[in-house]
């Protein structure tokens, strides 16, 4: 008999957060609570990273610069895999963003926000020494010289967490999209393999296919706008922050967990269409870029998930 399918959908992390779990009918009610527990956990973590509220754990820490702090295992976590997509990006993905990004405006949630009386410096600096000397990891605390924002890698690592906690909980079929970033988990309640299209591209052109994968799509699509003639997007270039290039649209990534590849996706975002691709490709990357007049550009390992 086919399954049912469980539903959950909330704003959180800046996005709309919508949960599936595949169920038989006489576990209506269990599905539900577990469903409800897992909005609270999204909360919860919202709670360290948010950048926004003075409150949360990363605005502490952000007031705190120059000693060490206590910190949660999450933020410790994240510290560290921002150290490590550091590394292996040569510098492209970059937690100390958040200086250029409140520089451009963008110092609230984009929802609410009135970029119209923004002044933008007549120059954007880079960042002077490795990031491995701004962010310390010791004894279970950190220590920020410069104020760090971790949100390019969390939301894709709340998502896994979540995932963590359905199949804790004893669910093993689920898909969790997190504004984009996506856990797919077992089966689809006809026991297949969970069906994925990626934004900007009609599912007739092309359509996933996956299990106990995560997916992560970054891009410019939904988070762009004007300062005195200029345009501009969240994806800021580290090495390069007054060149804001709109060549590609969308890079979408599929990798074992959505954190790996919400890491990943933004880094293919700033190396753009060619130097992104080569890179996927030499790597081994399953990455699917979309630029802006609609062409789609595969990697070779990204075609073993392409529906048939």
């Amino acid at each position: 008999m086919k399954n049912q399918l469980a539903r959950s959908g909330f704003r959180a992390l800046g996005t709309e957060i919508n949960i599936q779990i595949a169920i038989e009918t006489k576990k209506r009610k269990v599905a539900d609570e577990t469903l409800r527990e897992t909005k609270k956990l999204f909360e919860a973590k919202q709670k360290i990273f948010d950048r926004f509220d003075p409150e949360s754990e990363i605005s502490r820490l952000n007031r705190s610069l120059g000693e060490f702090q206590p910190a949660s295992e999450d933020l410790l976590y994240l510290a560290q895999r921002a150290l490590y997509y550091n590394k292996i990006s040569g510098g492209l993905y970059d937690p100390r963003i958040i200086e250029i990004l409140e520089k451009i405006g963008y110092n609230s949630d984009f929802r609410k926000r009135d970029f119209s009386k923004v002044e933008l410096p007549p120059r954007l600096e880079t960042f002077a020494g490795s990031l491995k000397k701004d962010l310390l990891i010791e004894n279970g605390q950190v220590l920020f010289e410069k104020r760090m924002d971790f949100s390019g890698i969390a939301k894709g690592y709340i998502t896994d967490q979540a995932a963590a906690f359905l199949k804790k909980r004893g669910w093993k079929n689920f898909l969790i999209d997190s504004g984009g970033d996506i856990f797919a988990g077992g089966k689809n309640p006809e026991g297949e393999k969970w069906t994925v299209s990626i934004e900007g591209i009609p599912e007739e052109k092309l359509m996933l296919e996956i299990n106990e994968r995560g997916i992560a799509t970054s891009g410019i699509s939904r988070k762009k706008w004007e300062i005195g003639g200029k345009k501009v997007h969240h994806l800021v270039h580290p090495k390069n922050p007054n060149e804001f290039s709109f060549e590609i649209r969308t890079v979408s990534v599929i990798e074992k967990n959505t954190e790996q590849a919400d890491g990943r996706a933004k880094v293919l975002v700033l190396l753009g269409k060619e130097k992104g691709l080569e890179f996927a490709n030499k790597n081994k990357i399953a990455a699917i870029f979309l630029d802006y007049r609609g062409n789609i550009f595969i990697s070779p390992e990204a075609k073993k998930f392409i529906k048939e």
